[in-house]
């Protein structure tokens, strides 16, 4: 096949061909899509159109049933003692009702079949009470068609139009029932019988998904088989057509109508291989007439080309001979233009071929002129290896002058300890056809010690064969010297790093762990293991109930003492000051340097500084401030709640004398007492705090006033029983508590406040060592 491709003819034709072949595929493609897309409309439109129909006629036919029912049975009104009586009369009257139904039945309140036609079911007297279509006749009071169910007669699929009979007062006294049967030829089987083409069919489905007749299987009250998405929202409402798969992996147009009268769907189904068949015949049809017209101008393409491509050959041999020098004169070409404008380019072509030719000995002085100038060392050798030309900066690095060089091995200025390696190396990229990178070192005769360089050597060649190396040479001393003096730097970085009791860790823009010290490893908790792997998955960082990921910290400027709670594999959980730095950011090799600070004893002393702003130092509990914050919040929830909530304010009655007296640390303990006093009495929910001195407040939400007012005297009763002994003698306190009920027109906690607290001024006036209740306002 190579061969044949070869010839610029055979290429020439297999292109023709090609350009033919390709745009009648193209024709094709298009034709048939669009052939294919108005088939695809014209079937949707009809497997549609089909669809509404037999779903309007199907709804017809029930409403007429429905509609005709329900006017007889409005014409049943009587009281229920003669409808028992005459229930057999009546239904041997309903002539026009039996061509509608399979069967007709007259049903008391009680469901019992009072008369039935034909009277051959002899279900007269049988209690169908538990039947839907009663439920719903005598429930809802209005006419229904019933979900399918199984008849007492053979059990067999039947359907059961409803309507209810009333009497003059318009109480329920029966039911009028029609039944139609789905076994057999029926009105259902018979619209579902309709073909849509040859192989397409109808089926009539519940939304419940309940076969009630399907035209290729003939299945009757069976559920619904192989539920595509598109049944399934047919059963919640949807109607639509479109091209899906059946249960078979078959491709089918399928149209879903719904029914207005009950709770049903039409579905219409049509293969799509018998649709879009016309589309499939003709493209079938064009592509055989295709293939008979590239058979007819296939030879008759190569036979021209063939002709018009000789004067191409007879050019080729002129070109031949001119280049094993047989021909001296220039190649002439008849025939096209094109070929006399290759014969011409050629002649140019070797014409200036001599030119550069002549030009080559003087290109090859420049260029030692020009690498006399250069920076870097520069040898050029023979395809031996022995050097034929060095520029002076080489001649610097190893000690020796051209002439003194020129023939000898370039191998020989190699130092003992790498020559070998060197070498095999170098004939490795060579035999490669690659260019040899390498550092060793350089000796010559004079030096005392070698010199380190940096070495590329390249093939001189043609497309024809090699000419030599060349090969550039940089002394690279002051640089190693350099990169020692880093590494001395480097070390010392890590010993200072090594000690520090903040963790530093640096990462790359994966989160790979390149470096960490060991403070890093207590909080990364990984044994020491865990350079080269990923910090993100050693450790979680949370931030404001945030996880930060590295992609956030690479999408962040650097970060100075961010907060930031840290969780190890270990579920050890570390409060941190977090500092990043990015190293090289957005170039190669980018780094993230993270500092980890254990910032767990300045959180514990914000929490401690924040409990004493809202607690009492002496008793332990909450102060104003924050007694105030938790009578607004009950304020605004009071409204909500069924049970009142209830704020008591207590003031201690002669509290001084025990100051005066008992000296300033038995009141203090006498309050931290009575505190322990006023907790213990109280609910979890309930408030407790010191407002200043000997005054005390309680805020009970959801209480209710009398639950309160039993409370205040049990706390009472309980601060007069409690005294403190000192040096013989007893002291101890009572109370006058203020009780007050927040009510929704309170608006400011200081109207309840004032409430409570002119409570206790009562409460003293009237002796103190009382609870006295003060009431709301009224709304």
């Amino acid at each position: 096949m190579s061969g044949w491709l070869g010839s610029l003819v055979n290429r020439a034709v297999l292109l023709v061909v090609g350009v033919v072949v390709l745009t009648a595929l193209l024709v094709t493609l298009a034709g048939s899509f669009l052939s294919r897309s108005e088939l695809e409309q014209q079937a949707a439109n009809q497997v549609t159109t089909i669809a509404q129909l037999v779903a309007g006629e199907l709804d017809d036919k029930l409403s007429q049933r429905l509609e005709a029912l329900s006017h007889v049975a409005q014409g049943f009104t009587m009281n229920e003692a003669a409808f028992g009586e005459r229930a057999r009369i009546l239904m041997r009257r309903q002539t026009a009702l039996r061509h509608m139904f399979d069967g007709l039945y007259l049903i008391d309140a009680q469901g019992k079949i009072l008369a039935e036609h034909p009277e051959a079911l002899n279900m007269t007297g049988l209690d169908v009470s538990s039947r839907a279509y009663f439920r719903h006749a005598s429930g809802q009071l209005t006419p229904r068609i019933s979900e399918p169910y199984l008849s007492n007669h053979e059990g067999r699929p039947a359907l059961m139009v409803a309507a209810p009979i009333f009497d003059h007062q318009q109480r329920f006294i029966g039911m009028l029932g029609g039944a139609i049967s789905l076994a057999g030829k029926h009105l259902i089987e018979e619209l579902s019988r309709i073909r849509i083409g040859k192989t397409g069919y109808l089926a009539i489905v519940t939304r419940s998904g309940t076969v009630l007749a399907h035209g290729r299987t003939g299945e009757v009250m069976q559920p619904l088989k192989g539920v595509s998405p598109m049944l399934q929202g047919a059963m919640d409402g949807f109607e639509g057509t479109a091209q899906t798969r059946n249960s078979d992996g078959e491709s089918i147009i399928l149209s879903v109508q719904q029914m207005s009268e009950v709770p049903w769907f039409v579905a219409a189904v049509w293969p799509a291989r018998e649709a879009y068949a016309p589309a499939t015949r003709m493209t079938d049809a064009f592509l055989w007439m295709l293939l008979a017209v590239i058979l007819l101008i296939l030879p008759l393409v190569l036979w021209r080309f063939r002709r018009l491509m000789a004067p191409l050959q007879e050019l080729g041999q002129q070109v031949h001979e001119r280049h094993l020098g047989v021909r001296n004169n220039p190649v002439g070409g008849s025939g096209g233009s094109e070929i006399r404008q290759v014969a011409d380019i050629f002649n140019m072509v070797m014409d200036e071929r001599d030119d550069v030719m002549s030009s080559l000995a003087e290109r090859e002085a420049f260029f030692r002129s020009l690498t006399r100038g250069a920076p870097i060392g520069i040898v050029q050798a023979d395809v031996l290896g022995r050097i034929e030309f060095v520029n002076p900066v080489f001649e610097s690095i190893i000690g020796l002058k051209l002439a003194e060089l020129g023939g000898s091995h370039l191998f020989g200025c190699i130092s003992d300890e790498d020559r070998d390696v060197v070498a095999q190396g170098w004939q490795q990229s060579l035999e490669r056809q690659e260019i040899f990178r390498g550092r060793f070192r350089l000796q010559g005769p004079t030096f005392g010690r070698p010199v380190w360089c940096q070495v590329m050597t390249a093939a001189l060649e043609t497309p024809e064969k090699v000419m030599g190396t060349i090969t550039i040479v940089r002394d690279i001393s002051h640089e190693l010297e350099v990169e020692e003096a880093l590494r001395d730097e480097q070390q010392r970085a890590e010993n200072i790093l090594g000690v520090m009791q903040d963790g530093v860790l640096m990462a790359d823009t994966g989160g790979v762990i390149r470096y960490a010290n060991h403070a890093a490893g207590r909080f990364l908790d990984s044994d020491g293991e865990y350079v080269g792997k990923n910090v993100f998955e050693l450790v979680g960082i949370d931030h404001e109930d945030q996880a930060l990921t590295h992609e956030w910290f690479l999408g962040r400027d650097d970060l100075d003492s961010l907060y930031v709670t840290l969780r190890n594999l270990s579920g050890n959980t570390f409060d941190v000051d977090l500092s990043m730095i990015h190293i090289r950011q957005g170039r190669q090799n980018e780094r993230l340097v993270f500092v980890f600070r254990d910032d767990a004893e300045r959180r514990r002393e914000e929490e401690r500084l924040s409990w004493e702003a809202t607690h009492d130092s002496l008793t332990q509990l909450l102060n104003r401030r924050a007694f105030n914050a938790s009578l607004n919040k009950c304020l605004d929830e009071s409204s909500r709640e069924e049970v009142s909530s209830v704020l008591m304010l207590i003031d201690l009655d002669h509290f001084k004398p025990v100051n005066d007296e008992g000296g300033h640390l038995l009141g203090d303990e006498l309050l931290r007492r009575l505190s322990d006093l006023f907790k213990d009495a109280v609910r979890q929910s309930d408030t407790v705090a010191r407002l200043g001195g000997d005054e005390f407040g309680i805020i009970l939400p959801a209480c209710g006033i009398e639950r309160a007012k039993t409370l205040s005297e049990r706390i009472r009763a309980g601060v007069e029983s409690l005294e403190l002994e000192q040096d013989g003698r007893m002291f101890g306190v009572t109370a006058s508590i203020g009780v007050t009920e927040l009510v929704a027109g309170d608006r400011e906690p200081k109207d309840v406040v004032a409430r409570a607290d002119e409570g206790t001024y009562v409460a003293k006036s009237k002796g103190r060592n009382r609870v006295v209740v003060m009431s709301a306002p009224e709304q």
